[in-house]
């Protein structure tokens, strides 16, 4: 029904969503980079090493986040299937950047 009016605006809405993940996503990709950075002021052992690889894994949630993300704002059919897989990977990404900073102010000292 494209004369309802209706169309249009579920459009906007579904675009508003992924214009704001892609570009925080792609910060967050750089935060997980600095938090490893900082990470090497922890004492060397196996809990510094699983936080590197931790914020690693991160750094690449994010980036399949922001790809998709991107795809989810070109043209196509499967327009909402990658939002919403871009949506549920952004929300991982932060969880799992939080458990790497608690897990790292416990490490240092």
């Amino acid at each position: 029904m494209a004369g309802d009016g209706k169309a249009p605006e579920r459009d906007l809405s579904a675009r508003g969503l992924s214009a704001h993940i892609l570009p925080t996503s792609a910060t967050m990709v750089g935060v997980c980079m600095t938090v490893l950075s900082i990470g090497h002021l922890a004492p060397r052992g196996d809990v510094r090493v699983v936080i590197d690889k931790l914020l690693a894994v991160d750094a690449i949630v994010f980036l399949v986040s922001a790809v998709l993300s991107f795809m989810s704002l070109r043209p196509g059919q499967s327009r909402l299937r990658y939002e919403s897989w871009g949506e549920l990977l952004f929300i991982c990404g932060l969880a799992l950047l939080a458990l790497g900073a608690v897990v790292l102010a416990f490490v240092i000292n």
